[in-house]
């Protein structure tokens, strides 16, 4: 519970995506995903605006949300080795960011993520 108590506004944002994902079925778990990785990415971008070190927290969450998306693509799945590929292409990037973050660089994979969800919403 202290973990809870020490960022009131992570729990919040916790909860909030365990309720998402709960009431979600499994088409809208790749969104919820990718929504997820675009906004830590918005969280990397702030901080290197606001001139603070690497954001390794954002970038590692992100990161991870884009691999753990290229490891689930349905077997089968008519674009899963162009997802795989796409997916595990963007973590990549971000893994490229971590220690040295570019706000370019970054800002092109959230645009591609933002494509992405503009593609999956039509």
């Amino acid at each position: 519970m202290q973990m809870f108590s020490q960022n009131p506004a992570a729990a919040y944002r916790r909860v909030a995506l365990e309720a998402r994902i709960e009431a979600s079925g499994s088409a809208d778990l790749t969104r919820i995903c990718l929504e997820e990785a675009q906004a830590a990415l918005g969280h990397a971008l702030i901080a290197l605006e606001r001139g603070l070190a690497a954001p390794r927290e954002p970038l590692t969450r992100a990161q991870t949300i884009l691999l753990w998306l290229a490891q689930s693509v349905a077997p089968g799945h008519p674009l899963g080795a162009s997802l795989k590929a796409f997916y595990g292409g963007l973590a990549g990037q971000i893994g490229g960011n971590v220690l040295q973050a570019d706000a370019v660089s970054l800002s092109a994979i959230q645009n591609d993520i933002s494509d992405i969800l503009a593609a999956a919403g039509q």
